[in-house]
């Protein structure tokens, strides 16, 4: 029976909602839409690349403790409130997927906090070990 792993950043919206920052499963490393939000502060930058990095930053915690990185990634989206802001972002982007061309979509959308200007969602496979 495959087994299933919850990773969890510490972020107060996973209590309150009910979620984990990432599922592992057997191979599959599922991250949920993650924020520009430094967890620890619980503080958000205004600034849309910025909250990028982020996001980044935080995906980068939770593959890292499902056994994964950034080169494991074969899907992610992007979602943001405004599709200006998106351009901006992908040098950022670029720096962490640029060499691993994952499939992407893109979608404007409204999200939970009029503050995040971006989330990022990612699907990773680990490794065969």
């Amino acid at each position: 029976m495959t087994q299933r792993r919850a990773i969890l950043s510490g972020s107060t919206f996973e209590e309150r909602i009910g979620y984990a920052r990432a599922v592992v499963h057997g191979d599959e490393v599922h991250v949920s839409g993650t924020t520009g939000f430094d967890y620890t502060t619980m503080t958000i930058s205004e600034d849309v690349v910025e909250q990028a990095e982020q996001c980044l930053r935080n995906i980068g915690a939770a593959l890292a403790e499902a056994g994964c990185t950034f080169a494991d990634v074969v899907r992610v989206r992007y979602l943001l409130p405004d599709r200006a802001d998106f351009e901006p972002c992908w040098p950022v982007l670029r720096r962490f997927f640029g060499d691993v061309r994952p499939a992407a979509t893109m979608l404007v959308c409204g999200l939970a906090d009029p503050r995040m200007k971006i989330e990022i969602e990612v699907y990773a496979r680990r490794p065969a070990r």
